[in-house]
């Protein structure tokens, strides 16, 4: 079961009004079948990211609940919706348009045409750069976070990663199974082993790699990650 702050209808109808708000070039009105068709993909997909989550906000009396004006869900809802109509229409001035949108309300900033997981998490939002890098299930995202290329090379991030406020991942990273970017570090042309925390000391500037017996994102999830 899935319950919604709006029905389909009203929800294709709240979307396109944001977009002619934002861009009143008139070039929507014939579109509907568009968004008729990606928005219960996207909210097809938004459900089975959501029913995994352990978050009390995502469920309500027992059910998966997807609310347009909590602004962590409604971000991953548009980019579902950017990148369903990307992947079925190649329609690249709808998902430019849903992309900017997203950038505008939410500081989100993941191209319609990359591949995040189809399990994730974006927590406060805002300042939230993802790069095409190669992505796994059980992703956490925190404010001010950035993954993105050295010289065309990106990150590779295995399950269960969480990248926690201000941090950056940058180049050709292999990063393992469970693992935690802790606030402020920068990962840059490194590999980091499964179950690890890596973080920058607070006082000396220092990056430090160790193992972990608590792996921050499965904190998020309602699942094992395994």
């Amino acid at each position: 079961m899935f319950k919604t702050s709006m029905t389909e209808d009203e929800l294709q109808k709240y979307v396109i009004h944001q977009l002619n708000n934002f861009y009143p070039d008139n070039r929507l009105s014939n579109k509907e079948y568009i968004f008729k068709w990606a928005i219960r993909e996207a909210l097809e997909r938004t459900h089975f990211c959501f029913k995994h989550v352990s978050l009390p906000a995502y469920h309500r009396d027992g059910t998966t609940y997807f609310s347009h004006l909590h602004s962590d869900q409604y971000t991953v809802f548009i980019w579902f919706l950017s990148n369903a109509i990307w992947k079925r229409f190649k329609d690249a001035e709808i998902a430019a348009k849903l992309f900017n949108l997203n950038k505008a309300l939410n500081g989100f900033l993941c191209m319609y045409d990359a591949e995040l997981p189809d399990i994730f998490l974006v927590l406060h939002g805002n300042g939230v750069v993802l790069g095409k890098a190669s992505y796994s299930n059980f992703l956490v995202c925190y404010q001010g976070c950035t993954v993105g290329a050295i010289e065309g090379q990106y990150p590779k991030l295995g399950r269960g990663v969480a990248l926690a406020p201000n941090s950056t991942v940058i180049g050709e990273c292999n990063v393992g199974n469970l693992v935690t970017i802790g606030n402020q570090a920068l990962l840059r042309n490194t590999d980091l082993s499964d179950v690890s925390l890596y973080y920058r000391h607070i006082d000396t500037g220092k990056h430090i790699n160790q193992s972990t017996d608590t792996p921050w994102a499965q904190t998020f999830y309602n699942v094992p990650i395994s």
